[in-house]
């Protein structure tokens, strides 16, 4: 499909904001990587750069449209720069407590804009995919991620010898009080998780699957969101693996991509990949057993730890490539 003028205008601004912000703070994250800084607030602003990227692209082309949730789109971007603000603040004001600031700037605009949004009028969250639709299927698509992940965690004990430690990590009362807290938890910091789908899948997904068709064009989206983690990758998740890191986040981003898709498809309703990839963030602390998000920094990884990645991960969620939202 050939993008007119004002779609490709859209483009632009979109790579601009979602891949050039994104690459250029990864100048400051490295930096403060280097010297031993906490580089924490880096990755949670980052998130929010796709849909940011989304938002400017419409509201600089699409002003003059009625339909446009410009308060929704206008709160959301406040605290993107906030954050931004912030991330650069961590690296050259280290003594300021900012992952604390982050956090208020997280659910002080995830309040906001949960205000902003639900007080838009229904035809303007239809008219930007920001309404939810098709509640029954939306549940079944997050009940059926939750078995396939929790699966995921069994299998990964099972092969490396440790199944006692999923009835340890099940007995254990944190286990249920952090799990339980995840329904508040989302409404208090969706912003971040909606950053990322919102530009993802609302907006990238359908203009690649236009352009390679439904599979390839998933496929694609998932090699293209990987290679945004490249920052993350190297000086947050993995420092010392970067490389690693940045080839097992491929694995994931196709695999993970592939079902966040047939999800959206299935359901056409934006919130599900958001619930989604909040779940498969934030799941993360509870199954490994850590009750902590630092679980995910600084790890250490060896090439044959992606081998089992991508066989797991292929054939629990990359096998929805054969579903048939992707045949239709």
């Amino acid at each position: 499909m050939k993008l007119s003028q004002i779609e490709k205008k859209q483009l632009g601004i979109y790579m601009l904001i979602a891949y050039g912000i994104t690459f250029l703070m990864g100048l400051p994250m490295g930096f403060g990587c280097d010297r031993g800084l906490d580089v924490s607030v880096f990755p949670n602003a980052q998130m929010l750069y796709p849909a940011a990227g989304v938002m400017l692209a419409y509201l600089i082309t699409e002003k003059g449209k009625a339909e446009l949730p410009k308060r929704f789109f206008v709160t959301y971007l406040a605290a993107t720069v906030l954050m931004l603000a912030s991330a650069v603040g961590s690296v050259f004001l280290p003594d300021i407590a900012w992952m604390a600031v982050c956090n208020l700037i997280l659910v002080g605009g995830s309040v906001l804009a949960w205000i902003m949004l639900l007080t838009e009028k229904k035809e303007k969250r239809i008219a930007y995919g920001l309404k939810g639709k098709d509640i029954k299927t939306s549940v079944f698509c997050v009940l059926l991620f939750v078995g396939l992940y929790l699966l995921r965690a069994i299998l990964s004990y099972a092969v490396s010898g440790q199944i006692s430690v999923v009835g340890e990590i099940a007995g254990n009362p944190m286990t249920w009080i952090m799990a339980g807290s995840l329904i508040i938890n989302f409404f208090l910091v969706f912003i971040a998780f909606f950053g990322e789908e919102y530009g993802w899948r609302y907006y990238l997904q359908p203009l690649l699957q236009s352009r390679f068709g439904k599979r390839w064009g998933v496929i694609l989206l998932g090699v293209v969101w990987g290679l945004w983690h490249l920052p993350v990758n190297f000086f947050y998740y993995s420092p010392g693996t970067g490389l690693i890191s940045a080839v097992g986040q491929q694995i994931t981003c196709i695999t993970l991509g592939i079902f966040f898709a047939y999800a959206y498809m299935k359901t056409e309703n934006i919130w599900v990949p958001v619930v989604l990839h909040f779940l498969n963030n934030n799941l993360v602390p509870i199954i490994t057993g850590a009750y902590s998000a630092d679980i995910i920094q600084g790890q250490t990884m060896n090439w044959t730890d992606l081998i089992p990645m991508l066989v797991v991960n292929g054939i629990l969620f990359g096998s929805f490539l054969a579903a048939k939202e992707f045949r239709k």
